[in-house]
């Protein structure tokens, strides 16, 4: 048999844990070469926290890992044990299709792309600092290029657009 792409469906915040469990069974059973690749993706998020921005990692599939690997009796022993692992994302252990492996690997080859904001056009957001400290508004705009939001704020009863950093930004609570 070849090698192929699957989703495995695993407990939500555990996919890193499941990932390296496979590894080490893997390699103990003496089956590291059927196991080619297991991948997590996840992709960059800007935020900031009390003024100071921040890039946090998110996983883009919450409780899902890809494993491209042999199947044979082994090898489904090997994800049976792996704690924190449900099943395959279908049931049976099926394959993903070439237009679903090609989008997963474009997310691995090119990260930079799949970069995100932790702020959303329609949300409001409490402005920490600046000429604006204190004001509330809603985004209307986000530019992941410059870093910034454009934010509607109420100023003597007219909606005024203005441009901020993300770091001059939090979310409402």
């Amino acid at each position: 048999m070849r090698h192929q792409w699957y989703a495995l469906h695993t407990f939500t915040g555990h996919e890193k844990k499941v990932k390296s469990m496979i590894e080490r069974l893997a390699l103990a059973a003496g089956l590291e070469g059927d196991f080619t690749d297991i991948f997590v993706p996840e992709e960059e998020e800007v935020s900031s926290a009390g003024g100071k921005k921040r890039i946090i990692k998110r996983k883009l599939f919450p409780g899902y890992i890809f494993v491209c690997m042999e199947i044979n009796e082994d090898t489904r022993n090997v994800i049976r044990r792996a704690a924190g692992q449900n099943t395959f994302a279908s049931g049976d252990p099926t394959p993903l299709s070439g237009e679903e492996v090609r989008n997963l690997l474009k997310i691995r080859e090119q990260p930079e792309d799949v970069q995100t904001s932790a702020y959303s056009e329609g949300e409001v957001v409490r402005i920490v600092s600046g000429p604006f400290a204190e004001f509330a508004g809603r985004i209307v705009e986000v530019n992941l290029n410059r870093e910034t939001v454009k934010v509607m704020i109420n100023i003597f009863g007219r909606d005024t657009p203005v441009e901020l950093k993300f770091t001059e930004v939090e979310r409402e609570e």
